[in-house]
């Protein structure tokens, strides 16, 4: 629990306010209401509580006989009345500061006595800093009137009493909020007007009400007959969270209003199937045969009934709304990035990225929101230019139980499980789920905060769960009070159906009816046959333009002129002189005065396909620039001077010399985030699949921190849920002797999960084959993911280049021959060298110092096989007795695992195999830069021994 404070809050948070009240009257005495004037008037009229000149105090005169008052207990601010003045209007000035604090209390803390439980099974705390006595207010001073101007409670002066009330009213209800902690005064300002001057209690229609009760009784209709049908299935009941669904019906019609297009949303297990239904819109026959175990999709995998995900129209009052659900594995809230990316796509599609017309929403777990790094990676995703949707909705079901621990004292170290939400200061409200009218008002009052100021919010919904983690749990063995307060709870549409009955809205007759209702309602679905059922559809995909099927690569011609147009700056352009230097370089690249090298080549992929009107779109730690400095996509002004925003991006302008529309270029350098950024790609790509949009690591090993998203979603989204992406992966790999850190991508766990067709995996070699894989994957009518090794040493080798002729004339193959053994001397060839990667070129070296004529045989792409393509090559040397595989990275891991049992299965009769490359290791690579030399030449010298 949090220690209570020991100051008055005039002198904790406020004290920076009252110092910009006083400093905005030695201004203009007129600037300030007439009580603050008045009381500034009257102190500086009086002398300094110890006597002395308040010339010679430190602070402004006010200040100062603050920050004495501040050294005494709380209790003296009044107290020190008589030691100030004799005044009885000074007395009451000093009052009314004592006022100011108490209700900046109640408006800092308040939230934390609300009645927020529904349960209330811990009794509530008291808070001294929520009592007028704590101020020095005593019971005379009730019936005073004071000054409510900074306030929205009351038109004119108030009693304290009734200021009390109102108080408490507003911020200890069934609704509680925080946003004292927003450091914009405009936005503090906005909530509290909403909250004040409605008492934060919700003002509904009898329509709007009968609404609420039709949802909480669809909501627990649905799980009641799930438990009945359906005994000891897993279905991660949504009991005791029932207003969750009317909570979404709200966000979903609400924002409707607020011209919001499409609803994305994201969420974890607890309560997804009653979502799917009540909320996205799936068919209950749909969902009953899952129950039943039939398999209507054909998937390869298939996944369980509470991971799936589903879109469909919903019609509102304002329109259709487009409302998702997305995918998510058990891994909760990973799929929080995976909703920002499709949100963020979704508004590209409909040209409005700001997020006016799409909604994220993530449905978080209360101890999985505090618990669950990933939370905080996609917040801070929040506001950045390439990642940014424009205001989240953050909804917590809040259990008040992670599994089975429920002490605050080992769920978190935050009073709330919100408060990571405070980094990105975003509003929170703590609402009652026993309360649908507040519920309901919270959604409103989330709405109408981010469409004003396009920020996030966050609504946390308190509530309970009735069974345990799952239907077969018992959770009464570890939260024995807890259980016996939710054995007791009657259900909150019980209770709100009562309430409506008091107040006349329905009959007891009515209420009954939607029960009766709804229990028709599934009766009837489950008695159907499945084919009146609407087609599930997984995927949430748009197509921007159409994808192109064939993909000849574009004339010489226009390649070079496509390279002068890259590498031409406007005049005036100050330049860093190593940047200046790669100019000068592409400059006579394009020109024919020296080979393509790899960001040349990789430019030049982006410029043809943004030229064909394709999106192109790279993010990642220092993409921009590229971390081993050879892309420098934007070039930045050294001066500041003479471009507005202080950069110029050539790819930007590659259609300007044909006056054709283009497709939009973004790079952008990614938060310091792997596993949110990647999530987010994946989503990004779920919905448009017609750009290229690439994910980079900083290095390849980097990309452990996101293995849950490679996993999960990249390697077996398809097999699982028929989503498709076309994301690439870009994994500086080799090994460059910088240490194990940084020397390997973990090639080994991308071909282990290579399966069924579900991606590919290459480690080119040369800028044509990158310009010819990019350009395929960009280009393919059916897209998959794709894993690049990309190098590091080889971006500037003298040998990895490539000419015009190559990337116009060619095309991305799988296998490279060496072209170096005349075919005369192919016949007494009896050993073949096969390896991937930079590994070749220490090959190379080695035979040239060596004079060997061993020919060395190039694997570009490693998954799918490509053995046809090998054996073929094989296949040139009639006489061949030995394939060696030769690998840099360690023998347990690298590529030799995988493609072993491939290359026994297309040895020719007679040859064998053998491995060339280091014995198994625990560590990717060798710290030490002497090993590293002495290992790599034992490997190359290896593969041509014997």
């Amino acid at each position: 629990m949090l220690k209570q404070r020991q100051t008055s809050f005039l002198f904790g948070g406020n004290a920076p306010y009252v110092e910009e009240q006083y400093e905005t009257y030695l201004a203009d005495p007129d600037a300030v209401t007439t009580e603050w004037r008045e009381w500034f008037d009257a102190l500086r009229e009086t002398p300094a509580i110890d006597g002395s000149d308040r010339d010679d105090q430190p602070h402004s005169p006010v200040i100062s006989s603050f920050v004495e008052l501040a050294k005494r207990p709380p209790r003296a601010i009044v107290q020190a009345d008589t030691t100030l003045a004799n005044d009885s209007g000074l007395g009451l000035a000093r009052k009314q500061v004592a006022v100011q604090s108490l209700i900046a209390a109640y408006r800092m803390i308040g939230t934390r006595t609300a009645d927020l439980d529904p349960l209330a099974w811990t009794p509530p705390r008291a808070y001294a800093e929520l009592t007028p006595a704590y101020y020095g207010l005593n019971a005379a001073d009730m019936s005073t009137k004071f000054s409510t101007a900074d306030t929205f409670l009351f038109d004119d002066d108030a009693t304290l009493q009734d200021l009390v009330t109102a108080l408490g009213q507003t911020y200890t209800g069934t609704l509680g909020a925080e946003f004292m902690h927003l450091t914009d005064a405009e936005q503090r300002r906005w909530w509290q007007m909403q909250l004040e001057s409605t008492r934060a209690r919700p003002s509904l229609k009898a329509a709007e009400k009968r609404r609420l009760l039709e949802r909480l009784t669809a909501a627990e209709g649905l799980e009641k007959y799930l438990h009945a049908r359906y005994i000891g299935q897993t279905r991660f009941s949504l009991e005791g969270g029932e207003s969750l669904i009317a909570l979404l019906d709200e966000v979903v019609h609400y924002s409707a209003s607020k011209k919001v297009r499409s609803v994305v949303m994201g969420m974890a297990h607890r309560g997804r199937l009653n979502v799917l239904v009540n909320i996205v819109g799936k068919p209950l026959r749909a969902l009953f045969d899952e129950f039943e175990g039939k398999d209507p999709e054909g998937l390869p995998a298939g996944d369980v009934k509470y991971h799936k995900g589903f879109t469909s129209s919903v019609d509102t009052p304002e329109g259709p709304v487009e409302v998702t659900l997305a995918f998510n594995p058990s891994h909760l809230e990973i799929v929080n990035p995976v909703v920002q990316g499709m949100a963020r796509a979704k508004g590209e599609v409909f040209g409005s990225a700001d997020g006016v017309e799409v909604l994220p929403v993530e449905i978080h777990g209360d101890a999985a929101m505090s618990g669950q790094g990933v939370v905080m990676e996609t917040l801070s995703l929040s506001y950045t230019r390439g990642h940014g949707t424009g205001g989240t909705v953050h909804i917590v079901v809040n259990n008040q139980i992670g599994f089975t621990t429920s002490d605050p004292r080992d769920t978190r170290s935050s009073f709330y499980t919100t408060d990571i939400a405070k980094m990105i200061e975003a509003p929170i409200l703590h609402v009652n789920g026993d309360d649908p009218e507040a519920v309901a008002m919270a959604v409103r009052l989330a709405l109408d905060y981010r469409t004003a100021f396009k920020r996030s919010v966050v609504i946390d919904l308190v509530c309970f769960r009735r069974y345990g983690h799952q239907e077969q749990d018992t959770p009464g063995i570890t939260q024995p009070l807890m259980y016996r307060a939710i054995a007791s709870h009657p259900g909150v549409r019980t209770l709100y159906a009562q309430k409506l009955i008091q107040q006349g809205v329905v009959t007891a007759e009515e209420a009954e009816g939607y029960l009766n209702a709804r229990r028709e309602l599934l009766k009837r679905a489950n008695e159907t046959d499945g084919s009146d059922a609407a087609a599930e559809h997984p995927e949430a995909g748009e197509r921007s333009s159409p994808a192109e099927t064939a993909n000849p690569s574009p004339s010489a011609e226009t390649l070079r002129g496509l390279a002068q147009r890259i590498s031409t700056v406007p005049e005036g352009l100050s330049l860093h002189p190593l940047v200046k230097k790669m100019i000068n370089s592409r400059q006579d690249m394009a020109s024919g005065k020296r080979p393509l090298d790899w960001g040349m080549g990789e430019h030049l992929a982006f410029a043809t396909l943004l030229g064909a009107g394709v999106n192109v779109r790279l993010s990642g730690q220092d993409s921009a620039r590229g971390t081993f400095n050879h892309r420098h996509a934007v070039l930045h002004d050294q001066t500041r001077m003479n471009r507005p925003d202080g950069v110029y991006i050539p790819l930007d302008h590659v259609g300007e010399a044909s006056n054709n529309a283009q497709g939009r270029f973004s790079v952008t350098n990614s938060i310091l985030s792997e596993a949110a950024v990647l999530a987010f790609e994946y989503g990004y790509t779920t919905v448009n699949r017609d750009a290229l949009v690439i994910w980079e690591a900083q290095f390849g090993d980097f990309a452990n921190g996101a293995q849950v998203v490679i996993d999960q979603f990249i390697a077996a989204g398809a097999a699982k849920w028929g989503q498709r992406s076309g994301l690439t992966l870009f994994l500086p790999h080799g090994q460059e002797g910088a240490g194990p850190e940084h020397a390997s991508a973990r090639l080994e766990r991308y071909l282990q999960l290579s399966a069924q067709d579900n991606m590919r995996v290459a480690q080119p070699t040369t800028p044509a084959q990158l310009f010819h894989l990019l350009r395929r994957q960009a280009l393919a009518a059916d897209r998959r993911p794709l894993v690049v090794m990309t190098p590091k040493s080889l971006l500037r080798h003298p040998e990895a280049v490539s000419t015009f002729e190559e990337l116009s004339e060619g095309e991305f193959r799988e296998v490279l021959p060496d072209t170096q053994i005349e075919a005369s001397r192919a016949s007494s060839v009896e050993r073949v060298i096969v390896a991937t990667g930079k590994v070749y070129f220490e090959l190379l070296e080695h035979r040239r110092a060596n004079a060997t004529d061993t020919p060395i045989i190039r694997v570009e792409q490693l998954y799918p096989f490509p053995a046809k393509q090998l054996a073929a090559e094989l296949a040139r040397y009639p006489h061949l007795k030995t394939v060696v595989w030769c690998q840099e990275e360690s023998r347990n891991q690298g590529a030799w695992s995988f493609v072993e049992p491939q290359l026994r299965d297309l040895l020719p009769s007679g040859a064998t195999l053998s491995y060339a490359g280091p014995d198994a290791g625990a560590s990717t690579a060798p710290g030490y830069h002497s090993a590293h030399v002495a290992r790599q030449s034992a490997l190359v010298g290896q593969a041509f021994a014997g």
